[in-house]
């Protein structure tokens, strides 16, 4: 049986798991229509899910639709797990993009077509929810046209004594196809499956999922105007996504993209696919082998990662979304803080945006995350699999130190039978530029041995500034001079002299607190620009002139991340869901309120 993997993508609510529902019904996979609201969905099997009423984490249903076998992966919706959704990317043949008529082309769904076009996926609409009061299908098609693209084509007209209507407008998405039409006044299925494949054309359905309206005839379009993938006789697979079942195996889901994977078979020096399953929902059947063309869960293989390809398929790049906040993550009392590092380490393999990090200093479990909806999300999973019942401390804002000028540090080390002295330049480094350590000292007054003492205890440690306790950055440390005792001295007394050069030239300097700062991109409606300015020069930050891109204009600039780190939910909140902020770590520079900071 020819396969075919489909993925489904959508804004969040705008239906996407009741259009599946749908489907999986109309073809006999389902006997009975489940609800997101009734919390009976075919596909939202975890709890969490099922609750909150959203798609997390990526899953399949295995459906027939004519000779061919569709595989259908259901993606997340809400854009802090949008990284679960572009790996899943990775592997489709085809996209169902699901667009909610009430609302229309909103801010996530322009990144969704943004991610397609990336990746180069050919793409279906199913606009929905046109049983709402005030949708206009002539105004949606428009939009449509206007934000996403002129090639979006109403295949509703198909059958329609509008036939010709429909071919003229599927005929000017190309060229050769136009030059077709003109000659001929016809465009077969092939020329019109030809177009989609290599997404010159989009077709559009309209309905409603949850009342059954167009489902039927989305999915006749889909069977008659897909085309089946050819794949290579060589073996290769492309893993996407990393999990667990209930009893704790290691799941790695890949799509086999040619050749055959058999059970047991080699696919690293040392590991091989003990079982091949085949998911639909929560149930899976095993499989003796795998076809090309197959979406598969195979257990066995201990050190897989997403992005990861075996045989002609090689590694891809995966999407890299920096995290901006760091949280403690505070345990109970009774909790082996060992034992926990190492189930987060488990739980990062499955969810690459969360960034587990050991605190060694502090014994402290620290989180680097994107956003808040992600700690929520984050305190069921780690209930959920391990009861324990975590909480988040408040986000922080790593701080470092510099100094402004050059100063000399003096060092003594002299208990009785010791003897040490050190003397170091401290200038300002480059921004950037970390610690750089380096000796001005002559061998006649120092011996070398002592100077590369002294170099290693400065290497050896993190150095922390006078003003708040934070990591030294961006300094240049020179040995001056120093002196031994022939007798006295041992390599101990140049590590105390040399600590106490360092701070006692530290609190002669005029040392300068550094914060992170953010380079933003802000996308808001076009009447909003003016609220989003003043937002930022609230925030002491800087921009470049606003840009214009049909209705949503775009800031970009810098700011604190101390000032910019709530602001995400005040830009949803005033542009109602449609605005959206991009930060990604710029560097450090001078914090303006010091003294504030400081005294804190």
């Amino acid at each position: 049986m020819e396969k075919l993997v489909v993925g489904i993508l959508a804004h969040v609510d705008a239906g996407k798991t009741t259009l599946s529902e749908g489907i999986l019904y109309l073809t006999g996979k389902i006997r009975k229509l489940g609800r997101v609201d009734h919390k009976d969905a075919y596909l939202d099997t975890y709890n969490l899910e099922r609750e909150r009423g959203i798609t997390i984490f990526s899953k399949q249903a295995e459906f027939e639709l004519g000779n061919r076998g569709i595989t259908l992966l259901d993606t997340p919706g809400h854009v802090d797990f949008s990284a679960e959704m572009e790996r899943t990317l990775q592997v489709l043949d085809y996209a169902i993009l699901v667009i909610n008529g009430a609302d229309g082309v909103q801010g996530h769904t322009m990144t969704l077509w943004r991610l397609l076009a990336r990746y180069q996926i050919p793409t279906f609409l199913f606009i929905n929810k046109m049983d709402q009061d005030g949708t206009d299908k002539e105004k949606l098609l428009a939009e449509l046209k206007k934000r996403l693209s002129d090639n979006c084509v109403d295949f509703t007209w198909e059958k329609s004594d509008l036939q010709s209507q429909f071919l003229e407008d599927v005929s000017v998405c190309d060229e050769e196809l136009l030059e077709k039409y003109l000659e001929t006044e016809e465009i077969s299925t092939s020329d019109i499956r030809k177009v989609i494949k290599e997404r010159k054309l989009f077709p559009c359905f309209f309905g409603s999922a949850l009342k059954m309206t167009g489902v039927e005839e989305f999915l006749h379009g889909l069977e008659k105007y897909c085309e089946t993938p050819e794949y290579p006789s060589e073996f290769g697979a492309k893993v996407f996504k990393i999990a667990r079942d209930d009893q704790g195996n290691r799941l790695s889901y890949m799509k086999i993209t040619g050749g055959t994977l058999k059970v047991k078979e080699l696919l690293t020096d040392t590991e091989k696919a003990d079982q091949i399953r085949i998911y639909s929902g929560a149930k899976f059947e095993l499989a003796k082998e795998a076809p090309a063309g197959t979406i598969c869960a195979v257990t066995g293989l201990s050190q897989t990662h997403p992005g990861q390809g075996f045989g002609i398929e090689r590694e891809s790049e995966m999407p890299v979304l920096e995290p901006v906040l760091n949280y403690r993550i505070l345990l109970p009392e009774d909790c082996d803080v060992h034992q926990m590092l190492k189930k987060l380490k488990e739980l990062e393999e499955e969810e690459p945006e969360l960034h587990i990090v050991w605190n060694e200093q502090l014994g402290e479990i620290h989180a680097m995350l994107m956003g808040e909806v992600q700690i929520e999300i984050l305190k069921h999973l780690i209930w959920e699999r391990f009861h324990v019942a975590v909480e988040f401390g408040t986000g922080n804002i790593v701080y470092k130190e510099t100094i402004a000028e050059p100063v000399e540090g003096v060092g003594h080390f002299e208990p009785l039978r010791h003897y040490a002295e050190v003397h170091l330049l401290l200038e300002p480094g480059e921004p950037g530029s970390g610690l750089q350590f380096f000796t001005a000292c002559s061998e006649d007054v120092l011996a070398r041995n002592w100077q590369r003492l002294i170099l290693t205890h400065l290497e050896e440690k993190e150095h922390i500034g006078v003003l708040t306790g934070s990591p030294l950055t961006d300094v240049q440390i020179t040995i001056l001079t120093g002196r031994a005792h022939a007798k006295h001295t041992e390599g101990g007394d140049f590590r105390q002299a040399t600590y106490r050069a360092v701070r006692q030239g530290l609190r002669k300097a005029r040392n300068i607190l550094l914060e992170p700062y953010y380079e933003f991109r802000l996308e808001v409606p076009a009447e909003m620009i003016g609220r989003a300015m003043a937002d930022v020069q609230k925030m002491q930050g800087t921009f470049d002139a606003p840009e214009v891109e049909g209705e949503t204009a775009i800031l970009k600039g810098t700011a604190a991340v101390a000032q910019m780190r709530d602001y995400q939910k005040e830009v949803v909140s005033y542009t109602h869901g449609t605005g959206k902020l991009f930060c990604s770590l710029k560097g450090y520079a001078p914090c303006k309120n010091q003294d504030e900071v400081v005294q804190n």
